[in-house]
Formats: C-alpha cells, sequence, structure tokens
C-alpha cells in the first residue's frame, strides 16, 4: 500500500453517535415543554428524511444549501408525525441545534488523538463547518482541517467531495485514506483511488443495526478508531 498520509473522516455514525444524541438533545429541549414522545424513533425519522433531501442537491433538483438547512427542512417534513405542529420557530431553531452536539463514540476522541499524532486527519462529512466545528469543541476532536460537502458545494459521494478534500491537502488520492462505517461511503471513495478503513458500528441505528462488518472490499476493517490507531502503528 503506498504511503498514505491523510485520513479523512466520515463523522455522523463513524466519529459520533447521530441516533442516541438527537434522542437525548430533543428529550432536553422538548420535555420541559410537555411533550412525550418516542425519542429514538423521533431521531430515526428525522434521519431516514437526510439521503432524501442531500439527493435533491446531488440530482441538481435544488442548489447547494448547508446541512442545516436540509436538516430543518426535513425537521417541518415530519413534525406533524409526531404532534410537533405548533412548536415554536426559536424551538424548531434550538432543536435544529441538537446536531450540533453529538457525544462521540467512547473511542472515538482517543483514537483520533492517536492518528493525528501520524496523519493528518480531517472531517470528509455532510455535515457544514459550523456544524463540524461544534462537534469537535464539544468532543475534543483536534483536526487539521474541516473538509467535505461544504468546501466541495455538493454531497458525498459526488467524485467532487472526494476530490476536494485531497486537493486540499495537496495530496494524491492513494495517499489519501477514507474512514467510516458505511460501506457505501468507502465503495464511492475507493472507486476515486482513496485507500479505505472500514469501522464496525454495529449499534448505529440501534442494537444490531449497523455495519459490523463491511461489505465490499477494503484496505482495513477496524473494531473502532482505538484498533484503528492499532492497525495503522499510531
Amino acid at each position: 500500500m503506498v504511503q498514505v498520509r491523510s485520513l479523512f473522516f466520515d463523522v455522523f455514525g463513524t466519529v459520533v453517535d447521530w441516533r442516541g444524541g438527537v434522542a437525548h438533545g430533543a428529550e432536553t429541549l422538548l420535555a420541559p415543554l410537555g411533550y412525550d414522545l418516542d425519542w429514538l424513533a423521533f431521531a430515526d425519522a428525522w434521519r431516514s428524511e437526510y439521503q432524501p433531501a442531500m439527493e435533491e442537491v446531488r440530482a441538481g433538483r435544488i442548489p447547494f444549501s448547508k446541512l442545516d438547512v436540509l436538516h430543518r427542512y426535513n425537521l417541518d417534513r415530519i413534525r406533524p408525525r409526531f404532534g410537533l405542529d405548533r412548536l415554536s420557530d426559536e424551538d424548531c431553531r434550538r432543536l435544529n441545534l441538537v446536531w450540533h452536539r453529538l457525544p462521540a463514540w467512547p473511542d472515538s476522541t482517543e483514537g483520533l488523538r492517536r492518528l493525528r499524532a501520524k496523519f493528518l486527519i480531517a472531517p470528509v462529512s455532510n455535515g457544514n463547518i459550523s456544524l463540524m466545528v461544534d462537534i469537535a469543541r464539544r468532543n475534543d476532536f483536534m483536526w487539521d482541517a474541516i473538509l467535505g460537502a461544504e468546501v466541495a458545494r455538493d454531497y458525498k459521494p459526488k467524485p467532487e467531495v472526494y476530490n476536494a478534500a485531497c486537493a486540499a491537502f495537496d495530496l494524491p488520492p492513494d495517499q489519501c485514506m477514507m474512514v467510516a462505517a458505511h460501506s457505501s461511503d468507502l465503495a464511492a471513495a475507493a472507486a476515486h483511488g482513496l485507500r479505505t478503513a472500514h469501522i464496525a458500528r454495529p449499534n448505529e441505528h440501534g442494537p444490531g443495526k449497523g455495519e459490523a462488518d463491511p461489505t465490499v472490499p477494503v484496505d482495513i476493517a477496524a473494531k473502532d478508531l482505538i484498533d484503528l490507531a492499532a492497525k495503522l502503528s499510531a
């Protein structure tokens, strides 16, 4: 394998627990207002609108919009299902920010710290820059840069996102490695010449509802980010 110099990370599900974080954040905000929901079902429903909304951008049907904008649009789509029709604009704004406070998986902060000692590291996420900054500050992630959709003005798995990340570090794709818990992301990165590492997150969507193993060929399969650091001698 060509010497890898940079690691690019998917964030939602790979580095942070979006499901638990959204459920907890929504409950913290809405329960004092008198709402009693199935908080995990609410998180799942909100997330289920994620790919369809980005596909509107990828297909060129709407201009590029930051993920914060898409998340708010998706929130408005699902609110009637959960009896949140009368939620004020200010409470919707605050609720949308729960994505900015997602918690790291237990291995993430230490794993990233070890990996950064040897490699350039950056999120290559569909999340916008302010969202990534807030998540990083909450969890003590020390990125070298924040890359991804807002830099490329498009969403994964479009090639522009991976190519823009490599170009930002002035590196050829084969010196960059995409790290993700999602085989589809890794397959797209590999198709554009990047190396790939799969991180097992078997409970991302609930118990046993995540990828324990990759479903596509990868360069490295690791059980978590600390295991990845060990396998890369970091």
